[in-house]
C-alpha cells in the first residue's frame, strides 16, 4: 500500500472519530433537547460537508503519517478530540446545534395558513417549527410549503 493511500485512510479514520462525537454531542444535547424525531445516521449523513471531511483527511493523514513527531501528532489530534469533545457539555451541543440549525423569524406559506417563527431543524422531508402564534412546535411537511 502506498504511504499517500495510507495516510489518506488514516485521516479518514480519525476524522470519523472526530466527527462521531461532534455530532453525538449535536444529537443528545439539540436535536432530543427539542425532541425531534431523527435517527443519529441521518443527522450525520445529511449535515456532513463532504469537503471539508476530505479536506481534513488529507490534513490529519499528513500529519500522521508524514510528520515523523508523534509529539506534534499527538497535539493536534489530542486538541482537535478535545475540541469537538466539549459538545457533549450541555450547553456547548446547544449553543452549537442552534448556530447550526436554528433559524430565526421566517414565514412559511402553505395553502391555507402563513407561518411566522423559528425553524428549529429542517430534514429531508419535514421541518421542525415554532410557531409563535401557537407557542408551541410543529411538524410541517415540505412538499406542503410553498
Amino acid at each position: 500500500m502506498s504511504k499517500f493511500f495510507q495516510a489518506f485512510l488514516t485521516g479518514i479514520f480519525f476524522t470519523f472519530i472526530l466527527d462521531f462525537f461532534l455530532f453525538l454531542g449535536i444529537k443528545e444535547n439539540y436535536i432530543d433537547f427539542y425532541e425531534i424525531d431523527l435517527y443519529y445516521n441521518i443527522l450525520f449523513a445529511d449535515n456532513q460537508c463532504w469537503l471539508i471531511y476530505t479536506l481534513l483527511s488529507a490534513l490529519l493523514g499528513f500529519i500522521i503519517i508524514y510528520l515523523n513527531n508523534n509529539r506534534v501528532s499527538t497535539i493536534v489530534l489530542g486538541g482537535l478530540f478535545f475540541l469537538v469533545s466539549l459538545t457533549l457539555i450541555p450547553s456547548v451541543g446547544f449553543a452549537l446545534g442552534s448556530a447550526l440549525f436554528t433559524q430565526k423569524d421566517v414565514r412559511l406559506h402553505d395553502d391555507r395558513h402563513t407561518f411566522i417563527g423559528d425553524i428549529y431543524y429542517s430534514g429531508r422531508t419535514t421541518i421542525t417549527f415554532y410557531d409563535m402564534e401557537l407557542n408551541r412546535i410543529i411538524i410541517l411537511e415540505k412538499k406542503d410549503l410553498k
